[in-house]
C-alpha cells in the first residue's frame, strides 16, 4: 500500500529530498505522493523515509487499498 501525505502538510519539503523513487510532487495546497511510483522505500530502507523525516507526521499510509486504484491528479 503506498503512503500519502495529509491535509496538515506543511510543505516544508523535507519529504522531496529522500523519495528514492521520485514519487513526490508539490501539490496545492499539500505535497502530492503518487501512488503509482511509492514502494514506500522497499529495496532502499527499512521504513519509509518520507515518513522518517517528516517534522508535521503529515505522511502515512493510505486510507484504502481502493485508493491506488484512483487517477492521480498531476
Amino acid at each position: 500500500m503506498a503512503y500519502e501525505i495529509h491535509e496538515h502538510c506543511t510543505g516544508c519539503g523535507i519529504c522531496l529530498s529522500v523519495c528514492p523513487n521520485y514519487a513526490i510532487t508539490e501539490g496545492a495546497p499539500v505535497y502530492k505522493i503518487n501512488h503509482w511510483f511509492c514502494t514506500e522505500c522497499v529495496g532502499y530502507s527499512d521504513e519509509p523515509q518520507c515518513a522518517e523525516v517528516c517534522p508535521d507526521d503529515a505522511i502515512g499510509p493510505s486510507g484504502s487499498a481502493f485508493a491506488l486504484l484512483l487517477p492521480n491528479p498531476v
